[in-house]
């Protein structure tokens, strides 16, 4: 096997933890800030700082870094760790609005950035339970 068989995970190509530390800080700063996002930011705590975490952990695993997430919360569920807020259209558009300017900001690779867009939609649309 040659270096080139060898398939590059989506944390490495976006740039590791620093990127990912990077994305979902902007990514909390948007909700926070962006009038559009009143609607997903009155579902979380005032402090910002546990979940921050956990989605960066989360975030690390899911593009393929080391494995920070599930060793602690086991497999994922994420539609059943939601299920308790009511998640339609307006949430996933208010969501995707933040993780899309965070991206925007964060990653530098357009192709990596079109791909996590595309995967983190799917997935957005994927959550709605309303």
């Amino acid at each position: 096997m040659t270096d080139s068989d060898v398939a590059i995970s989506m944390f490495e190509r976006i740039g590791g933890s620093a990127t990912i530390d990077r994305l979902v800080d902007r990514f909390y700063e948007r909700m926070d800030t962006l009038p559009e996002a009143q609607i997903i930011r009155a579902m979380h705590a005032a402090d910002l700082g546990l979940i921050r975490d956990v989605l960066k952990r989360y975030l690390t695993e899911w593009t393929g870094g080391s494995r920070l997430y599930s060793v602690e919360k086991g497999h994922p569920r994420l539609r059943q760790r939601h299920i308790g807020f009511a998640i339609g259209d307006a949430e996933r558009d208010a969501w995707l609005l933040c993780m899309r300017g965070a991206l925007d900001e964060t990653v530098t690779d357009a192709a990596a950035r079109r791909e996590l867009d595309l995967a983190l939609s799917r997935l957005a649309d994927w959550m709605r339970n309303r």
